[in-house]
């Protein structure tokens, strides 16, 4: 389960973050890359836009559902 006291920095503000547990797998920003960015030095994602569509939310919680090591949040 990821940890939001250890929020990743670059996230934006809302329900969905990824916290320091990212492996840097890419597998969010594979399944929602309208929503999930790699950092400058590809050590973690985050979330740089919240979903604003169902067809987002959704593509959010596949992305928190397969994360392999729980790095993502829904605090929503």
């Amino acid at each position: 389960m990821a940890d939001k006291n250890d929020k990743v920095a670059e996230n934006i503000p809302g329900p969905y973050y990824c916290d320091y547990s990212c492996i840097a797998c890419n597998l969010c920003v594979d399944t929602a890359p309208e929503n999930f960015k790699m950092n400058d030095d590809d050590s973690n994602a985050f979330v740089y836009k919240q979903p604003e569509s169902d067809e987002e939310k959704e593509a959010c919680e596949e992305a928190l559902e397969a994360c392999p090591v729980d790095a993502i949040g829904n605090d929503g």
